[in-house]
């Protein structure tokens, strides 16, 4: 689970290559698929929009966001 510094946007990159980020309480407001070349990943979700992020530094900036590994205890 990648999260921005706040907890608002919460995203999991899931195995299958599936993606689901919630934003606030909103669940799932984007779905859809990604792939990894690298560092970079191409996002296309579900309705056809497209984004790329890159990982650098166990940091995902993911177009204007900067996400990081969420801890988990």
């Amino acid at each position: 689970m990648w999260v921005t510094a706040d907890g608002h946007i919460r995203q999991e990159l899931r195995a299958d290559g599936r993606y689901d980020e919630a934003r606030g309480s909103r669940r799932s407001a984007y779905t859809g698929r990604y792939t990894v070349t690298g560092h970079h990943i191409d996002y296309v979700d579900d309705t056809g929009f497209t984004a790329t992020g890159d990982i650098r530094d166990g940091v995902l900036f993911h177009e204007h966001l900067v996400l990081h590994r969420e801890d988990r205890a």
